[in-house]
């Protein structure tokens, strides 16, 4: 018999670590063979398992943590910061159902069953949806080769958001803002942008007459020319601001909080339906902004603005954002069915 292990115990036979790396160690004509199985443990396991002919999933083989782990430390580092903690969110609901099982144990119908049983629909949607890019990676890092589970499962139907808020709306919610959330209002409306978008403004985006962005979303790059409403923001968010606390920092962002630091986007939803309250205006999300100054703008200078300030790729998606809010505007039928009575004589 060998002797008992005194490191590596939790690994399986033949397969021991050095450093970072795994290896297979097998005894070959009298000499130790070291064969190197990468510095991944699941990936690791699985070249094991193919030296050893030997295949344990309920113990060995990779599951759905082992996999949400890696891309939580791999992937989405590189998402924008709103989309990283919504993704840990998700991957957190995910992981108390999926977490233990193998990812070869995982299969439409479990994905169908945990749709049906989730008592958030749209909320479903989304975790269903990082479930499958998760999955997809897991294939190509060889962690499984099965289809993706996700793979024509019907997920929960969605009506997209028609709330068009109307100007009166939006002047109450400012008169009930704080100084840092009108900011973000006010820019948000002239610009069109996203939230994330206008908290990440900076003064060094003024340039050259504009405010210059770089969308995270779809990074789509944009120059508004600072003139009108908008520059008499701007001029207010960079010479009129709060005197600081003592000893506290000015930033450079545009958007600012008491401190003088970047407004967070969970400080701004926070202040934001603090004021949406205070004006009595119900169902109305920060995000109606863009959608209002969209269609807003539509109804001035056409369709081809409103899809350039929003930095849309194509024009339908601007015309499905803005119709479904206000609707087309159409000339009636002018078909005369009864023709006018001729004047007697």
């Amino acid at each position: 018999m060998g002797r008992n292990r005194t490191k590596n115990r939790t690994l399986p036979r033949h397969m021991h670590q050095k450093g970072r790396n795994y290896y297979f160690v097998s005894m070959v004509d009298g000499k130790l063979k070291w064969v190197p199985l990468g510095q991944d443990l699941a990936v690791a396991r699985l070249k094991w398992a193919e030296l050893e002919n030997i295949i344990d999933t309920e113990r060995e083989a990779p599951t759905f943590d082992d996999a949400a782990l890696r891309y939580q430390r791999d992937v989405l580092p590189e998402k924008a910061q709103k989309t990283q903690e919504e993704y840990n969110r998700q991957l957190e609901t995910l992981r108390k159902v999926f977490g233990k099982v193998p990812l070869d144990a995982i299969t439409p119908q479990f994905v169908r069953r945990y749709l049906d049983d989730r008592g958030a629909k749209v909320a479903g949607n989304r975790e269903i949806a990082v479930l499958s890019t998760v999955f997809n990676h897991a294939r190509e890092w060889g962690y499984t080769a099965a289809a993706n589970p996700c793979a024509g499962v019907r997920r929960h139907t969605e009506k997209g958001r028609v709330r068009y808020i109307e100007d009166k709306e939006l002047l109450a919610v400012i008169a009930k803002a704080c100084r840092p959330l009108q900011d973000a209002m006010e820019l948000a409306y002239y610009t069109g942008q996203r939230p994330s978008d206008v908290l990440k403004l900076k003064r060094t985006d003024i340039r050259e007459g504009s405010l210059w962005i770089r969308q995270a979303k779809t990074k789509a790059a944009l120059r508004i020319d600072i003139d009108g409403p908008l520059l008499d923001v701007i001029i207010r968010v960079t010479t009129q601001q709060p005197t600081l606390p003592p000893g506290a920092v000015r930033t450079l962002y545009l958007v600012q909080d008491e401190e003088g630091q970047r407004l967070s986007y969970r400080s701004l939803n926070w202040r934001f339906t603090k004021a949406r309250i205070a004006a009595g205006v119900p169902d109305f999300q920060f995000r109606d902004i863009r959608a209002k100054s969209a269609t807003d703008v539509e109804e001035v200078t056409g369709l081809g603005h409103a899809q350039r300030l929003l930095g849309h790729q194509n024009r339908t998606m601007t015309e499905h954002y803005v119709k479904d809010r206000i609707g087309y505007r159409v000339a009636p039928n002018k078909k005369v069915l009864v023709p006018p009575k001729k004047k007697q004589a």
